[in-house]
């Protein structure tokens, strides 16, 4: 059984709710899928036991020995990334197009490290993570190989939690692919509404069983009613509501779930939803 937890845009309280989850299944097999901001191990804590680049580009290299600047290279390549035999690593897509109208084969295609595969050991369990470099591409296909790293710590009737990818891009794909349930965490505002659909957009074309929380219901009521609503008519289970909690703005300051803290309503609410979940995955 695989549950993914995400939202429409980021700052939804999705890792809140991830990492609450993450604590209150001890057996459960763990993925931070948001590999350009990975934050569930800091709340999880443990001890990386596994750590390995990853390989997620080509950078074209000019060997300057060769090179007789007669620039083919600069006239084919679109994205302006090839000046005077120099090549700007950034501006490189890998397309390799420089070394096909190279004569003098001076260009090659070297591997570009764009990040760092992670499991990390916890007290609650196996953790699948990534740290993606500021600026590289590729995270959708690394969220791909922290689902397969967590696949080979578990069995498949095992329960995997995601901590998905915010959004509809590649990543969120990659996130949501061959998943069971999808956990849509929803702010009510008006932007909120209109991301949570485009997201459910996303949900429903993999055909996957989305259910809806509603996180801060209480700020904006007349909004929560209208998601209320949207759901009811698209037969959406709307799983739960976590009120506002100053609390959760000192459990993250203090990197612990909100679960942990007894006088917290948030805690209570997203408690009351993961043993509904549970329900749902034992049925």
């Amino acid at each position: 059984m695989q549950l993914v937890i995400i939202s429409g845009k980021g700052g939804t309280g999705k890792t809140t709710v991830a990492s609450s989850f993450a604590y209150l299944s001890e057996n459960s097999i763990k993925c931070d899928c948001d590999v350009d901001a990975s934050n569930l191990h800091i709340v999880l804590g443990g001890e990386d036991i596994y750590n390995k680049p990853y390989i997620g580009a080509k950078v074209a290299h000019v060997n300057q020995e060769k090179c007789t600047s007669c620039g083919a290279c600069e006239s084919m390549c679109r994205f302006d990334a090839i000046k005077n035999g120099i090549v700007d690593e950034l501006k490189c897509e890998g397309c390799a197009a420089c070394t096909v109208v190279c004569d003098y084969n001076a260009i090659t295609m070297a591997d570009e490290v764009t990040g760092n595969e992670i499991i990390t050991k916890t007290s609650k369990g196996i953790l699948s993570r990534a740290h993606m470099i500021a600026g590289a591409e590729g995270s959708g296909k690394l969220v791909t190989d922290v689902r397969k790293n967590a696949f080979k710590y578990g069995a498949k009737d095992d329960l995997y939690i995601l901590d998905g990818t915010p959004g509809v891009g590649c990543a969120v794909m990659a996130s949501v692919t061959g998943c069971d349930l999808a956990l849509i965490i929803i702010e009510p505002s008006q932007s909120g509404l209109n991301d949570f659909k485009r997201v459910l957009s996303v949900i429903e074309y993999f055909e996957i069983k989305p259910l809806v929380c509603i996180n801060k219901y209480d700020i904006n009521e007349e909004i929560t009613k209208e998601i209320q609503c949207y759901c009811k008519e698209n037969n959406i289970n709307v799983i739960g509501k976590i009120p506002f909690d100053s609390l959760v703005e000192q459990s993250i300051n203090e990197l612990k779930p909100i679960v942990l803290y007894k006088d917290s309503f948030a805690g209570k609410e997203i408690i009351k939803i993961w043993n509904s979940i549970n329900e749902l995955i034992t049925v």
